[in-house]
């Protein structure tokens, strides 16, 4: 319902901040990376919401970019995984850094999230793969995607699949940012940076 809020920040504690727009105070519940860089209270903030409706709670998420904000509804469709889960694994690890860690099956750093056990981390890693290789068995035939790839660039690919780009999309931004000595991390860092022009 609510795409983003704009407004001054009026409030900032460690799990929520509380953001003024016009005669409204927004309460949005929110991880350690997205709080921490919002800045001081009092300025302009844009903060990317999701709206969770339940039937005696209504609840706003916020998040500082809109990769976090895919990352986190990919996070919450697994199941078991509820909204305060996936703000822990968020206040953990950068979207680049999840989508690498499914890419490579690196249960040990989704598990480093507060509340997130092993078990927990590789039933993430298990759905989010297996919704990427749904969505790469229904690309057209002549896409010159590269899903398969060795080393650094395929995993840098499958991480932007992770966080919601087309396959075609993520294999285009990473070859064109593409060189020797980069990393998958890194790889997705300035693919996404390339992705948001």
């Amino acid at each position: 319902m609510f795409e983003f809020v704009q407004g001054t920040l009026v409030k900032k504690t460690t799990e929520y901040c509380v953001v003024q727009v016009g005669g409204l105070g927004f309460r949005i519940y929110a991880g350690v990376r997205t709080l921490s860089s919002m800045g001081d209270v009092g300025t302009t903030v844009t903060v990317y919401t999701y709206m969770q409706v339940k039937e005696d709670d209504i609840s706003l998420y916020g998040f500082s970019s809109q990769e976090e904000l895919s990352t986190f509804e990919m996070l919450i469709s697994v199941s078991g995984v509820g909204p305060k889960m996936a703000i822990a694994v968020l206040s953990a690890m950068t979207p680049a850094s999840f989508g690498v860690a499914v890419a490579t099956g690196d249960f040990k750093a989704i598990s480093a999230g507060k509340g997130i056990g092993p078990k927990l981390a590789q039933r993430i890693i298990l759905e989010l793969k297996d919704k990427i290789k749904a969505d790469i068995s229904e690309l057209p035939e002549d896409c010159e995607c590269c899903p398969d790839a060795e080393g650094a660039l395929g995993e840098a690919v499958s991480a932007l699949v992770v966080l919601g780009y087309s396959c075609r999309e993520a294999d285009k931004a990473v070859k064109s940012v593409y060189g020797d000595g980069l990393t998958a991390e890194d790889l997705v860092k300035l693919a996404l940076r390339k992705l948001m022009k």
